[in-house]
């Protein structure tokens, strides 16, 4: 659309969202700073109403239909943040919508979205086969298709972030923003080199689903084969054909980050800054660490915070063993009284703490001679962890170090 992605247009949208999202002003990272070499501020979009930015687009798009569209209704397919970014959008205009959602959605993601007023529709088992119902839908009952991230408005809707990060931060030097679809990367992109081309605005992918590296590869949308990755916000198997061209035009780098990266983030995060962001939101976090420590402002966008429980669980507990704070040995020790106080003073006099036990006595036919003992322990960091090992080497329990798998 050529009114679309023009500052009068940002400008616009700016002044409408403020209708119903939050203000999320930048929170300067003092851990960042001092683990990148830059200055870091956080844009907490993760505190945003619907615990992401996706409302922005939604409610823009929305608020551009005439009141027809609006009476005849709405219609979308998400498994998370945009669903509940429309639902609460289209309630707000008085407005009925749909939202179609894969038969896997969590449960607590398909109340959160009723809440918000959406009538759901369970279908299919993978987001593109719910699209393709939703589109069905819409055309059969006139309802308009509010898109996620391939829209000229849902775009602008989204780069209002970047109005806001240059209003609180003029001498922003680089912006770091999660890319999935590529609606929030564009809106940014295409904002921030129209307000000031001085900016360098960096898209940040999951390396398990780069599909605009992809894209800016072969000059054209592809299609991945998979997505596998955590940051299940952003694995998407297609960028938008329709802001490609933005992100060509406008974006100055892409850089991908593994997963690993982000479980370390998530755990930065909730320690550092008592804030829960969703494994895509941390995508801009990670990618800081990347970025040559030169002294520059840093925005790190981070896009959403709805995470489940379980998710929340598995990720600290994975973050915890790759900090070396939590890690399991193996000993095998005589199957007599005392066995197991020596170890456990061994350890006590490390200032280790025992978490966990599991006492195998038929790992040998001959249990006299020797049972295991995997002890799982909580430490300070990887040099305390060695401490503990060596210790009990010199003990002479010649500790191992099963996998995270044999240990769990």
């Amino acid at each position: 659309m050529a009114d679309m992605l023009t500052l009068e247009a940002f400008e616009e949208a700016s002044e409408k969202v403020k209708e119903v999202t939050l203000e999320t002003k930048l929170v300067e990272s003092p851990y960042l700073c001092a683990a990148t070499g830059n200055r870091v501020w956080l844009k907490p979009e993760n505190m945003q109403r619907t615990g992401a930015y996706k409302l922005r687009g939604a409610y823009y798009k929305i608020s551009k239909l005439s009141q027809d569209e609006l009476d005849r209704g709405v219609i979308t397919a998400s498994a998370g943040n945009h669903a509940q970014g429309v639902a609460y959008a289209a309630t707000h205009a008085g407005a009925r919508s749909i939202v179609v959602m894969p038969t896997t959605t969590p449960l607590i993601k398909v109340e959160r979205t009723k809440g918000y007023g959406a009538e759901v529709i369970l279908h299919g088992d993978v987001f593109d086969e719910a699209g393709e119902y939703a589109q069905k839908l819409a055309e059969e009952q006139g309802l308009t298709y509010i898109p996620p991230f391939n829209d000229e408005t849902v775009a602008t809707g989204q780069g209002t972030i970047g109005m806001e990060i240059v209003q609180e931060l003029p001498l922003v030097d680089t912006i770091l923003v999660p890319v999935g679809g590529g609606g929030l990367s564009c809106g940014i992109a295409t904002f921030a080199k129209l307000y000031n081309p001085k900016i360098r605005v960096i898209g940040v992918e999951p390396a398990g689903a780069p599909s605009l590296t992809a894209a800016l590869e072969a000059g054209h949308a592809v299609k991945l084969p998979s997505a596998n990755t955590i940051a299940d916000g952003t694995a998407v198997l297609e960028v938008g054909d329709r802001v490609l061209p933005y992100l060509k035009e406008n974006l100055d780098d892409v850089l991908l980050v593994e997963d690993d990266e982000l479980v370390v983030s998530f755990l930065d995060m909730v320690e550092n800054h008592k804030m829960i962001v969703e494994n895509s939101g941390l995508l801009s976090v990670a990618a800081a660490k990347q970025l040559p420590a030169d002294g520059r402002r840093v925005a790190c966008v981070l896009s959403g915070g709805n995470m489940d429980v379980i998710t929340m669980s598995s990720v600290v507990q994975y973050g915890l063993i790759q900090r070396s704070r939590v890690f399991t040995v193996s000993v095998l020790l005589p199957d007599r009284p005392g066995s197991l106080v020596r170890v456990a003073s061994v350890i006590a006099e490390h200032n280790g703490n025992v978490i966990k036990l599991k006492h195998n006595q038929f790992v040998t036919t001959n249990r006299n001679a020797a049972v295991e003992l995997r002890v799982t322990i909580e430490a300070y960091g990887p040099e305390h962890r060695q401490e503990i090992i060596d210790a009990l080497s010199e003990a002479g329990f010649n500790p191992e170090l099963p996998s995270f798998r044999e240990a769990n």
